[in-house]
């Protein structure tokens, strides 16, 4: 390994690059997007080689490696950024500020089945997710919305 890589640092920057790949298009509504990434996470959480986060993971081991908290800074950035273009899709009166928190549930359900060890961390995520679109005035399956906002005057 030591070959091709001049040390572990370099190693585990390399391995996060080819695991940053951008989400599938999807034919699904911008909702089912957002809420099915919850489905997703519950189905990984339930996989016996389920280890977490592998960009946290990277940052925790190595800590203050340049390369490989720039990765992880750009993936979870693009996530972020992911839920806000669907959310702006939605009409949502702050696309940003609720992709935050959409993908503070993400990582929150995350930590909490590693210490759980509960595939239902994320269902917990998904309610959680739910009452926030909810509450943004979005249409959600199942119950019964808030009108939608609409966005500010420019």
């Amino acid at each position: 390994l030591y070959n091709h890589f001049p040390s572990k640092d370099a190693l585990i920057s390399a391995y996060l690059a080819r695991r940053f790949v951008a989400p599938r298009p999807s034919d699904k509504s911008p909702v089912e997007q957002i809420l099915g990434t919850f489905d997703s996470l519950e189905r990984r959480f339930s996989a016996r080689d389920f280890r977490g986060c592998p960009f946290v993971n990277a940052v925790a081991e190595l800590g203050e490696d340049r390369s490989v908290r720039k990765v992880a800074v750009a993936f979870k950035e693009s996530r972020r950024l992911w839920f806000r273009n669907l959310l702006v899709q939605l009409d949502v009166a702050d696309a940003d500020a609720l992709a935050t928190q959409l993908a503070l549930l993400v990582d929150g359900s995350i930590a909490q089945d590693l210490v759980r060890n509960d595939p239902a961390m994320a269902r917990a995520a998904k309610e959680a997710a739910t009452v926030l679109l909810r509450n943004a005035g979005v249409k959600v399956a199942g119950g019964p919305s808030k009108e939608p906002r609409s966005k500010p005057a420019v």
